[in-house]
């Protein structure tokens, strides 16, 4: 058993920029991993923190297909992807715009489905192989404004679940991780003032919101030690799962 150890692994992490993604992208790296980090952010081709960083927009298939050609073609196809890019839309279904509907499912759900379509071939052929995907725990539950947000990590839990599926005859598994109020910049984006993080955790009843029973967010590296626990071999024989990193949030079941 290797435990942590990611050593003459690749991996892949996108939404490496920032938030859990970052996290998830410095921890693998820690763990003896060659990490490529993508993310739209990044500007240009850099290295930092032991990372190879490219800019990468997820919801251009074309620059998607065009990244995998160019890293098959220098042997730096990964062992483990985690999809971790992600944003957040706020609206109703009645004021929520067309633009910010068509952002969430392209970033969310089509961005993931772009790169894993185009590694298939490339997991199959290896016959092994970890596949993380980032959801949110309003895949499960219904919030007020965030409909859009809401439907795209729904949608991303069943691609997940599906390709699971197809992909476990090649002994390549594909899991989620859930998380519920991290801290994070786009968290963060939320709050009005310094009572934020107060009024997340404990919740809002009006808007039919519960409150965090851990009374804590959760930090990146809470995530990204569920995201890791999934990608290692200690998660051998787990495939099809979604992991919830709420602090008890949901009550799930």
């Amino acid at each position: 058993m290797r435990d942590w150890d990611f050593a003459g692994q690749c991996a892949w992490v996108t939404g490496a920029a920032q938030g859990i993604g970052a996290e998830i992208a410095r921890r693998l790296a820690a763990a003896g991993a060659r990490v490529v980090a993508l993310d739209r952010g990044f500007d240009g081709e850099m290295t930092r923190d032991g990372l190879r960083c490219l800019p990468l927009d997820v919801a251009d298939a074309e620059a998607v297909a065009a990244l995998c050609g160019r890293l098959q073609a220098e042997d730096s196809l990964p062992d483990v992807v985690v999809n971790a890019a992600g944003i957040l839309r706020l609206g109703t279904l009645e004021t929520l715009s067309l633009d910010d509907w068509h952002a969430c499912l392209a970033v969310n759900v089509s961005g993931p489905f772009y790169l894993l379509r185009a590694l298939l071939p490339h997991f199959k052929a290896r016959r092994r192989g970890a596949i993380v995907n980032v959801a949110s725990n309003a895949a499960r539950v219904p919030r007020l404004d965030m409909a859009a947000y809401g439907v795209s990590k729904a949608a991303l839990v069943s691609l997940s679940h599906n390709l699971a599926l197809e992909l476990a005859p090649y002994g390549v598994r594909c899991n989620v991780v859930s998380p519920g109020s991290t801290d994070t910049p786009m968290l963060r984006g939320m709050w009005r003032d310094d009572s934020g993080a107060a009024r997340t955790i404990a919740g809002k009843p009006e808007a039919f919101r519960l409150g965090i029973p851990l009374g804590k967010l959760a930090a990146p590296s809470d995530v990204a030690q569920a995201a890791l626990f999934l990608a290692s071999d200690l998660s051998g024989h787990i495939t099809m799962q979604d992991i919830v990193v709420d602090g008890g949030a949901t009550l799930a079941a």
